[in-house]
């Protein structure tokens, strides 16, 4: 009876991961592409950007919005954002299966999307903390807080799934 139900638990929180992590590349993109055009509108005008207190990085892209701390939360949530989404697909076809070796893949996938997804929530903790942020910034904070808390209960609905997957294969002899 519990397979039933984290089944049906893990599928509709892939679904809702899957809009979700949309939403953070729509997001992640339009705010690097917005850094991009203001860089080259930066270079044009001559203003040097290390003089405004900018650190003078390998990445030399100017986000007029946010922090010191933008930089390092766009790039990582929208890197969370592709590998998370990409890991909501295979999930679906993964748990729609249902069987312990699908199970184990999808389980797999869905921990190293939460890991980078906890590593982008702790950027937005820190860009949060130090403040000054645009309100589409705040969006994508948001976003990234609660994909968070979604995609672990995501993957303890899949790691359900493959206890009770392992303990019916022990129960039959390991056959599936």
């Amino acid at each position: 009876m519990a397979s039933g139900a984290s089944k049906s638990a893990a599928f509709m929180l892939l679904i809702l991961n899957m809009g979700l992590y949309f939403l953070m590349i729509v997001i992640g993109s339009w705010a690097i592409n917005h850094g991009i055009e203001r860089s080259r509108e930066t270079a044009a005008t001559g203003i040097n950007i290390c003089r405004l207190n900018f650190p003078c990085m390998k990445i030399y892209i100017y986000f007029p919005m946010g922090n010191l701390a933008t930089r390092f939360f766009i790039i990582l949530s929208l890197l969370a954002g592709v590998v998370g989404f990409t890991c909501s697909i295979t999930g679906l076809n993964n748990v729609f299966l249902w069987n312990a070796p699908n199970l184990h893949a999808a389980y797999a996938s869905a921990l190293a999307s939460l890991s980078l997804t906890l590593l982008a929530l702790g950027f937005a903790c820190k860009e949060i903390n130090i403040g000054w942020t645009d309100s589409a910034l705040r969006t994508l904070e948001v976003v990234t807080i609660i994909v968070s808390g979604t995609q672990l209960l995501c993957t303890v609905a899949i790691h359900v799934g493959v206890e009770d997957a392992v303990a019916r294969q022990k129960n039959l002899g390991g056959r599936y």
